[in-house]
């Protein structure tokens, strides 16, 4: 698992055209493919307690580009004539200067060439999918065994008359003595 201190950088339309469920998507509606990546990349931040950037290719869009926070996920529209690759890049050179850790997820050979060489770790498309996959399987066995809370957790801890007394207390009886001179 990846530490608190990471920083993971998903080229977004990468992971739509390379995962399945998103490519199926994509095909009807691009903004729903989009926002699925987002949902699964956001439960997946929370899971790996990392910071995550997507970033989104929006080379033909005039226009100064965004940046904007969503399911507290960093998410990244490029400026006019700066390509997703472009970007990345220019990330990794700014957050390289602060001592952590990053990733880059694309399954682009050159942009993990260039990541890696400007000190990022690369993870492929197909990697991220799959460790998002587990993270969710993960989530979901502790939600399953994780036993239902007990009405009072303080019963098998306390003795019978401590107990009668608080429950006394509680209901706002009188407490009997008990012939310890307490009352």
């Amino acid at each position: 698992m990846l530490r608190r201190e990471d920083v993971l950088i998903v080229d977004g339309y990468n992971m739509i055209g390379a995962w399945p469920e998103l490519e199926k998507l994509r095909a009807d509606r691009l903004e729903d493919a989009r926002d699925r990546l987002l949902d699964l990349l956001a439960n997946y931040q929370s899971y790996a307690g990392m910071t995550v950037y997507v970033v989104f290719d929006a080379f033909r869009v005039p226009g100064l580009g965004s940046e904007f926070k969503q399911h507290r996920l960093n998410i990244v529209y490029t400026r006019e004539k700066e390509t997703a690759d472009e970007c990345i890049e220019r990330l990794v050179g700014e957050m390289m200067s602060v001592k952590r850790t990053l990733y880059v997820a694309t399954s682009d050979q050159t942009e993990q060439r260039v990541a890696f060489g400007r000190g990022a770790l690369r993870i492929s498309a197909r990697e991220l999918r799959i460790a998002v996959q587990d993270g969710k399987r993960e989530i979901e066995s502790a939600l399953r065994k994780e036993p239902p809370p007990k009405r009072n957790p303080l019963g098998g801890v306390l003795k019978p008359d401590v107990q009668l007394r608080l429950e006394r207390l509680r209901r706002g009886q009188p407490l009997q003595g008990d012939g310890d001179g307490d009352e």
